[in-house]
């Protein structure tokens, strides 16, 4: 069966040729400026960033970058000796402090030994010049760092109802600063946000593929417990959430746009899957593996007997 789409996979074995690539997450101890009252308080209203890193819910206790480093690579190494690492800041936002702070951790990740480069996740809102100048300046001496940007959604009113604190037009704007600096940046992007129907939801796809992002992440909606939308959800509203089977048609058509309008963006995933403890709905009993499996196979047949 042939590839319906540019995967993650290309995107690494095209900067990363011949090499066995591995992400390994950091939590550097950073909030969100809508948390700790730079832009509004409580966060976005779908996060429990504590989702992101399965492990981490229990109590956030930082370690230093390098042992963060060093205990991840303990886990693949004695399974892929040769395997080679990219550092991904991940947990809240990771551009959120002073500069200096900021280029001593994202130093430390790349000095360690076999970490290939670093992602760094932001928001839109949170890219002062001075700090992509010194990202720039480091992938000028052969550092290889890729930016990653929650957009969410294109659609303003959306923003506005999760509490996101900026624009579409923000995200537009970080997109093209990145790529006029010469920095890989990725998109992502959460379908089915409280109030979006299925043409809006597509219509961001559009918008994004013509930003032509090097990577993008969808995944759907899900409600989180610590989140404002959980205790919604407790509180008896409901919102329209996908099941596997309405969620295969809608990313049949991402991918379509996606190939239409921006086939070189590798798409690194369709779902995302909150550790069991924290997830409220849906539970749709899918490794993601699995959900990637079932969308293949609607593909070959889409694609083998197209209406």
């Amino acid at each position: 069966m042939g590839k319906f789409y540019t995967d993650y996979a290309d995107f690494l074995a095209a900067h990363f040729p011949g090499r066995k690539m591995q992400k390994l997450t950091i939590d550097a101890g950073f909030s969100c400026p809508n948390r700790d009252g730079t832009l509004s308080y409580g966060g976005c209203a779908y996060c429990n960033n504590n989702s992101f890193s399965p492990g981490s819910h229990t109590g956030r206790t930082v370690q230093s970058v390098s042992r963060q480093i060093e205990r991840s690579k303990q886990f693949f190494a004695h399974k892929y000796p040769s395997m080679r690492y990219l550092a991904y800041f991940q947990s809240y936002t990771n551009t959120h402090a002073s500069l200096p702070h900021l280029l001593t951790l994202y130093d430390e990740a790349l000095r360690a030994d076999s970490v290939d480069g670093i992602i760094i996740g932001t928001r839109p809102d949170c890219l002062p010049a001075k700090l992509i100048e010194a990202l720039k300046a480091r992938i000028n001496q052969g550092k290889w760092i890729m930016i990653e940007l929650g957009a969410e959604s294109s659609h303003d009113s959306t923003l506005d109802r999760v509490n996101r604190c900026h624009t579409w037009q923000t995200t537009v704007e970080a997109v093209t600063r990145l790529k006029e600096a010469g920095i890989p940046v990725g998109l992502h992007l959460i379908m089915g946000l409280p109030g979006e129907n299925r043409d809006m939801i597509l219509q961001t796809v559009e918008r994004a593929a013509l930003l032509h992002p090097d990577t993008i992440k969808f995944h759907q909606l899900q409600i989180i417990e610590g989140s404002a939308l959980a205790r919604q959800w407790h509180n008896g509203e409901r919102f329209e959430l996908f099941t596997p089977e309405s969620y295969i048609p809608l990313c049949v058509d991402i991918i379509g746009i996606m190939n239409r309008l921006s086939p070189r963006t590798a798409i690194e995933r369709f779902t995302s899957q909150a550790p069991a403890d924290l997830l409220v709905a849906p539970r749709w009993g899918l490794k993601n593996y699995q959900f990637v499996n079932l969308l293949n196979s609607r593909l070959t047949i889409t694609l083998s007997y197209p209406n």
